[in-house]
């Protein structure tokens, strides 16, 4: 009965006796090709609950099941099977209808049709809403294709991490309702979400818990082994509290390191806010066009070590020409972000320790000097996070993947145009963080 009409339509256990085309045989226009499908495995006719074969057939059925199109067309499926009496005494199921592995019992849709449109999600990045439009079927339909095979290609636990990215990333706005007894603002949603990311391997994001507590990431840490837990050696952050309290309490093992990004952001975060308040000392506004500071706000938030020196020189001669109570501040406070970039360029050139002091007490001897409460703030900051900072330059372990992830996250919810269940975003986030270390981004 297999046949080189059953072979192209692929359905196993299935087979083709017609095909009718449209506009043959009561076939309208325009419509797909008609295919007529008979039962071609013998064990359909086993009883699903005794696994009895029946003998005895109590009448012909005929089912539509709908499928993937075929050659670029949607086939219209018509299944003639049988109903069959179970002969054994003891089973409590009287009759029972025939159905195979693609097809299985009362099921409208073929299981390469569900496993397509769940896939279509998780791995090639569309939403559930275009999924089911691809598909042909309803949003219930696609999303529950989903969840099914997000269960099957996500694992349970994530696989041991040698270096874990802890990042936070905002869902929305915080909700909060008036407390009586207290008196307080209570928080009833916290619209964060933090991230463990497998930063060292390619298994992407392993978890998202909601809320930025400390509570929280340690309630996903201490759900690990303790065997997983001791595996993770180093753990990349920002500068915030909470996890590093959190993970000095259940990784005490792991070294922290601050991701240089932040760093620089902060020093450059002193460099405007110097820049803006001898602005406005001075000149009595804001800065705006034809003050020179003001036209330079862009060039000194960027490296020197990046800049030609046609526009390093210049630039430098322009803050020199300025009001010394504009200029001076202003290249005092770039001349040390600057510093602070000449030491972080340390990072993965294994550099001596002597070099590390040596450009650390020039940082600080520049900021001590300039007389700037912002500069103060800076290396006070530096400081306090020295530890941290350090473990970067010698190891040059940085928190970009956590970020990327991050984006991929952005890109998910704009797409969906925001989600109202976190739990479904969680979800769909993993998803599409994981689809380069499953091998759903490899063309090979």
């Amino acid at each position: 009965m297999v046949n080189d009409t059953t072979r192209l339509l692929g359905l196993e256990g299935l087979a083709v006796v017609d095909v009718i085309t449209a506009g043959q045989d009561g076939n309208e226009c325009g419509q797909g090709p008609i295919v007529h499908l008979v039962t071609a495995d013998e064990t359909a006719r086993a009883c699903p609950e005794c696994g009895t074969p029946a003998a005895r057939v109590k009448e012909w059925v005929t089912t539509r099941p709908r499928d993937l199109p075929v050659a670029g067309r949607r086939c219209d499926l018509r299944w003639r099977k049988r109903r069959w009496y179970c002969d054994e005494s003891a089973c409590p199921r009287g009759t029972f209808t025939e159905h195979v592995a693609q097809v299985p019992a009362r099921a409208r849709l073929t299981a390469r049709l569900r496993q397509a449109t769940g896939a279509a999600v998780a791995d090639g990045g569309r939403t559930i809403v275009q999924s089911a439009r691809d598909h042909g079927v309803s949003w219930p339909v696609a999303w529950a294709a989903f969840t099914a095979h997000a269960a099957r290609v996500l694992p349970d636990q994530p696989a041991p991490v040698t270096v874990l990215g802890i990042d936070e990333i905002r869902r929305g706005r915080p909700r909060w309702s008036w407390e009586e007894t207290t008196g307080t603002w209570q928080t009833v949603v916290d619209r964060w979400h933090v991230g463990f990311v497998d930063i060292s391997g390619g298994q992407g994001l392993l978890g998202q818990v909601e809320g930025r507590t400390s509570a929280a990431v340690t309630g996903w840490l201490g759900e690990r082994s303790q065997a997983w837990r001791d595996g993770v050696a180093f753990v990349a952050i920002d500068m915030c509290t909470i996890f590093k309290s959190a993970v000095r309490a259940v990784l005490p093992q792991a070294r922290l390191v601050i991701d240089h990004f932040h760093i620089v952001q902060l020093a450059n975060a002193a460099v405007t806010e110097v820049r803006r308040r001898v602005t406005v000392q001075v000149r009595g506004r804001r800065g705006r066009k034809g003050n020179r500071e003001w036209e330079l706000r862009n060039r000194l938030t960027r490296s020197a070590a990046r800049m030609h020196g046609s526009q390093l020189d210049p630039m430098v001669d322009d803050l020199m020409a300025l009001p010394k109570r504009i200029g001076v501040p202003i290249l005092a406070a770039w001349n040390a972000k600057e510093d602070l970039l000449d030491l972080l360029a340390l990072a993965r050139t294994h550099p001596d320790r002597a070099v590390i002091a040596e450009r650390l007490f020039r940082f600080y001897d520049r900021c001590a000097a300039s007389g700037l409460s912002e500069l103060h703030r800076l290396a006070s900051t530096v400081e306090t996070w020295w530890p941290e900072i350090l473990a970067f330059i010698q190891t040059g372990v940085t928190n970009a993947g956590s970020e990327g992830t991050n984006r991929v996250i952005k890109t998910v919810a704009r797409d969906a145009y925001g989600f109202r269940n976190p739990e479904n975003q969680r979800l769909r986030t993993r998803c599409a963080t994981t689809r380069r270390g499953r091998g759903c981004l490899n063309p090979a």
